[in-house]
């Protein structure tokens, strides 16, 4: 395979729609902002890759970026550590988070697929893995157990064996009867988690994980606000619980952070964050060295040729932002696994979906 060179960079935005609304601790979601990436290169290989804005508030600032950083990388050599170590250097003073992290992380995504797709190949097979089955839970925001009994039911009767709820209710009293209600539903084989969303002090997390003990919980996620690693720490000391956490660290830094901090049980990057692949692979090494499990956080399509490459693979994140722009979206199977896919990281847009979808 000759070496790629960037001839151009296009960026489009879209809201799409999502299968469940996700209501959190600390707002609901009902539309997926995304900002789909599209690296075009010489040779005429193209890498694909999208960003999830949170709030369709970002899209036009993600937008503006991404024109401004198209100056940056067009005529360079696609080669996606040399790319992170250019846009290390360019953003010193600054430091790649926020906005110019999203952007950099999924740009260095869209790398991948299009070294992939010019090879023929998974981007799990060009990291040294193999296209295995990765086990995959399915995540669902706040949930009222008598309305989405049938939605919860469906998901076990897909395949899925782990379920994720969101908690931080106004009062304890219902976080126990939903814990309590989903456990029921569930049964006592599928593994259930639960995830707060940085809502709770460290003393309030303690009380309500303690009040938990009972449901046979996987893991109890960002108990209290991210950054707060010392937060987390007493959450670990005080209850004894499985702490989850890794979603809002920022590039491989933040997760060296967290462990020397013993924040955590378990970690689960995410790729629009922690430097997409080429900073997954750095954070999977120290986790390794650490023998602790690791997980997903959204990005299904990317997530699964990641994940096999990962000594100490965990779950897979099944929550579906990318479906409604993608030609042929990842399932899962029978099993309740999911399978990376070829050539790239097997996603290619359904332009007709774009353009319905279009932002700006």
């Amino acid at each position: 395979m000759s070496q790629l060179t960037i001839r151009d960079l296009r960026a489009r935005a879209v809201e799409v729609p999502i299968a469940r609304p996700v209501r959190t601790a600390s707002g609901e979601i009902e539309q997926a902002p995304l900002l789909l990436i599209d690296v075009l290169t010489d040779e005429g290989v193209t890498g694909s890759a999208y960003a999830f804005g949170y709030t369709r508030a970002m899209l036009r600032p993600l937008l503006a970026l991404a024109a401004e950083l198209r100056a940056e990388i067009v005529g360079q050599p696609l080669v996606p550590f040399a790319r992170m170590q250019q846009m290390e250097r360019r953003f010193r003073l600054l430091g790649l988070h926020g906005l110019l992290g999203m952007l950099v992380s999924t740009l260095d995504m869209a790398y991948w697929d299009a070294l992939g797709k010019a090879a023929g190949q998974p981007v799990v097979q060009l990291l040294g893995g193999e296209a295995v089955p990765v086990r995959a839970y399915d995540s669902y925001g706040m949930v009222d157990p008598v309305h989405d009994a049938g939605a919860l039911r469906h998901s076990i009767e897909q395949g899925f064996r782990a379920i994720k709820i969101k908690l931080g209710f106004p009062d304890l009293a219902r976080d126990i009867e939903v814990t309590r209600e989903v456990r029921k539903l569930i049964g006592p084989d599928v593994a259930l988690m639960v995830d707060f969303n940085q809502s709770l002090s460290p003393a309030e997390a303690i009380r309500r994980v303690r009040a938990l003990e009972a449901f046979d919980l996987c893991w109890i996620e960002e108990p209290v606000a991210a950054e707060d690693l010392q937060g987390h720490a007493k959450v670990r000391a005080g209850t004894g619980a499985s702490i989850q956490t890794g979603e809002n660290w920022w590039f491989p830094r933040d997760a060296e952070r967290a462990l020397a901090a013993d924040a955590c049980d378990k970690m689960m990057p995410d790729l629009m964050k922690i430097g997409g692949i080429t900073g997954w692979l750095s954070v999977a090494g120290l986790a390794a060295a650490a023998s602790m499990p690791v997980s997903s956080h959204l990005f299904i399509e990317a997530s699964a040729h990641v994940l096999p490459v990962t000594p100490t693979c965990d779950w897979l994140e099944f929550m579906d932002f990318g479906s409604a722009v993608l030609a042929d979206p990842y399932r899962v199977d029978a099993d309740g696994c999911v399978r990376a896919r070829g050539p790239g990281l097997g996603m290619v847009w359904n332009e007709t979906a774009v353009e319905r979808y279009r932002f700006v």
